[in-house]
């Protein structure tokens, strides 16, 4: 884990009201919660900050999701960040490209229940946390 006190979460989303709901649920579990509005700010973000997590919206118009995906995992700086896709697309086919082809670590449609958010994102993070600690022999 960062040597940080709170888990820092950058949530990109075109809809405030969206990054307002992500934020009320998670900051309640002690995230702190960086609200991006689009792919452009999004990725400037995720660079300036590199976060624990990112929620990335994948219809957005300045800057598609997939489009913001493939820029952090060609940069060296940003590819290990974990990212959650948080989305209205909620057909199985975008779901399994997201998942087994992109290889995003979780899928998460809109609408979902704020309890469907907190074990995602707690999952996704314990992953992190066990391929960041050293393997004890």
């Amino acid at each position: 884990m960062s040597d940080r006190d709170q888990l820092v979460v950058v949530c990109v989303e075109d809809e405030p009201e969206m990054i307002d709901l992500i934020r009320l649920i998670l900051s309640r579990k002690g995230y702190e919660i960086i609200g991006a509005d689009g792919g452009k700010k999004g990725l400037k973000t995720i660079r300036n900050k590199k976060p624990d997590l990112v929620l990335l919206d994948l219809m957005m118009p300045d800057m598609d999701g997939w489009e913001v995906y493939q820029q952090m995992k060609a940069d060296e700086e940003t590819r290990d960040i974990p990212v959650i896709v948080v989305t209205a697309k909620a057909q199985s086919i975008d779901k399994v490209l997201g998942l087994h082809i992109a290889k995003v670590d979780d899928y998460i449609s809109k609408p979902f229940s704020p309890q469907e958010l907190l074990d995602s994102v707690e999952q996704v993070l314990s992953k992190k946390d066990q391929a960041d600690s050293p393997k004890r022999s």
